[in-house]
C-alpha cells in the first residue's frame, strides 16, 4: 500500500521536475534572446524530433512520463516516433506514420477549438 503510494508520488515528482526543466529552458530562451514565440515553439518541436531520431527522447519519456510528453518537444517526439514506426512499412508509412500517431491529439484540438469558438465571441486586442 505505502510502496504504491510512494511510487505514485515519485512519478509525479519526476514528471514535474522534467516538465519544469523543459519549461525553464524555454523561459531562459525567451528572456535572453530576441526570438519570437513562434520560432521558439518550432525550435522545441524540432529538438523533440531530433532527440527522438537519435534515440535520446524515449528514455526521458520512460523516466518522466507526462513530464516529457506534454511540452511541445513531446509533440515532436510523437511525430518522430510515428514516422519511425511507419518507416518499417516503407516510404509511404514513414510519411503517414506521423499523422496517424498524432491524429487523436490534433482531432481533439480542432474539436475543442470549434466548441470554444461557438461558446465565446472573439474580441480584438486593444493596446
Amino acid at each position: 500500500m505505502y510502496a504504491e503510494l510512494l511510487e505514485l508520488i515519485l512519478g509525479f515528482v519526476k514528471a514535474f521536475a522534467v516538465g519544469g526543466l523543459i519549461c525553464a529552458i524555454a523561459q531562459v530562451v525567451i528572456n535572453f534572446t530576441d526570438l519570437t514565440a513562434g520560432k521558439i515553439l518550432v525550435m522545441f518541436l524540432v529538438v523533440g524530433v531530433v532527440l527522438q531520431g537519435l534515440g535520446l527522447y524515449q528514455p526521458l519519456v520512460d523516466f518522466a512520463g507526462a513530464g516529457a510528453t506534454v511540452p511541445i518537444s513531446g509533440f515532436g517526439y510523437l511525430l518522430a516516433n510515428g514516422a519511425m514506426k511507419g518507416a518499417e512499412q516503407g516510404w509511404f508509412g514513414a510519411i503517414t506514420g506521423s499523422f496517424s500517431a498524432a491524429a487523436a491529439g490534433i482531432s481533439a484540438a480542432i474539436i475543442f477549438s470549434l466548441i470554444m469558438a461557438f461558446l465565446f465571441k472573439a474580441k480584438t486586442k486593444r493596446n
